[in-house]
């Protein structure tokens, strides 16, 4: 497809760009449907009615996170996918357009519980992890776990920690463990971090490494709420929280277990490979996308599908998650990040 399109350019046709793109909606339409025919042949989920019923959970889900957070669609479909995935989310933004209510709404929505860490210069590891104490009673240290414990944590302003306070929740985000005084103590099984930071800061700030942004399943931002939510936000008075959970601990197990079902098909999978190839071959690109962000484009377009009430991907999954899985984990020579980024995926798909 790009050799075509290198050869129209080449040749001045004044129509080529409308021509791919036609061609790249139809072969996209005809990869859909086929991928749709191989799988209706052979669903155990849909034969068992499990999909059915696991789809109206995760509808019940989006709905209630929007009934408190306003006019941010996308955002809470995003944020939902990137825990169905099983990996963390990184929103920055800037203060007050609801970070720390999405973080506390998805822990109530999801009956999980939620601890907030504010991550100041003067933050130590065992702050967020744990720390040993000496328990005279039974004369010897004894382990209390820190705020990293709880299975939804909010790591405010991140880049405002120390790099090895930062290092420390990151190792814990990465092995899902905590490790101390040579034990090792397992974190929740259903273990979300949402980091936030605020991109307008310059100092008295310790930016990210681009290793430790490569933990982030996700990075999105919340942006300001539009006019008619901002006049809902004035007569209720605010984004109030106060909601129950709609799923269990069984249940969300289950969506991780069912997501890591939902069938990639070689199609797809070239496409993701094609994508990775592209950014590693660009010349504006410092360092093209890692194995583990291509293992991360996999897991959140199967989360996309099951929001879409399907147990197989399709290429518009892949399209409605690609830039947010991948806008933090690659940096441009020059240039404006978030354009770049986006041409590399338009002239790829």
């Amino acid at each position: 497809m790009q050799v075509f399109a290198d050869t129209l350019a080449w040749m001045h046709f004044p129509q080529s760009k409308v021509i791919i793109r036609a061609l790249i909606r139809m072969i996209s339409s005809m990869l859909t449907a086929n991928i749709r025919m191989r799988r209706a042949a052979k669903n155990p989920l849909l034969k068992k009615g499990i999909m059915s019923k696991q789809s109206n959970l995760i509808q019940t889900i989006l709905e209630t996170l929007s009934s408190v957070l306003l006019d941010k669609p996308l955002q809470i479909r995003l944020s939902l996918a990137s825990f169905l995935a099983g990996g963390h989310l990184l929103i920055e933004d800037i203060p007050g357009v609801g970070k720390t209510t999405l973080a506390l709404t998805m822990a109530r929505v999801l009956g999980l519980d939620f601890a907030r860490i504010q991550m100041t210069s003067d933050l130590l590891p065992g702050d967020v992890l744990g720390v040993s104490m000496f328990d005279p009673r039974i004369n010897e240290f004894r382990f209390h776990p820190g705020p990293i414990f709880h299975s939804i944590v909010l790591a405010d302003e991140i880049n405002r920690s120390s790099p090895r306070t930062q290092s420390a929740l990151l190792e814990a985000m990465a092995e899902k463990q905590v490790s101390a005084d040579g034990k090792t103590y397992p974190l929740p099984e259903n273990f979300l971090v949402i980091a936030t930071q605020n991109p307008l800061e310059e100092h008295g700030v310790n930016p990210l490494p681009d290793s430790q942004m490569d933990r982030f399943m996700m990075s999105i931002t919340l942006g300001y709420p539009g006019p008619e939510a901002e006049r809902e936000l004035l007569t209720r008075g605010g984004m109030s929280p106060d909601i129950e959970p709609v799923v269990s601990g069984i249940d969300l197990s289950d969506l991780r277990r069912l997501r890591r079902r939902v069938f990639l098909s070689q199609e797809i999978a070239e496409m993701i490979i094609s994508l990775t190839s592209a950014t590693r071959q660009n010349q504006e690109v410092r360092a093209g996308l890692s194995p583990r962000g291509m293992l991360a484009l996999k897991a959140a377009a199967q989360a996309w599908a099951m929001m879409e009430q399907r147990d197989y991907v399709i290429p518009e999954d892949l399209i409605k998650i690609a830039y947010n899985v991948m806008v933090h984990r690659i940096s441009f020579v020059s240039g404006n990040r978030e354009y770049l980024l986006r041409r590399i995926i338009d002239e790829t798909w």
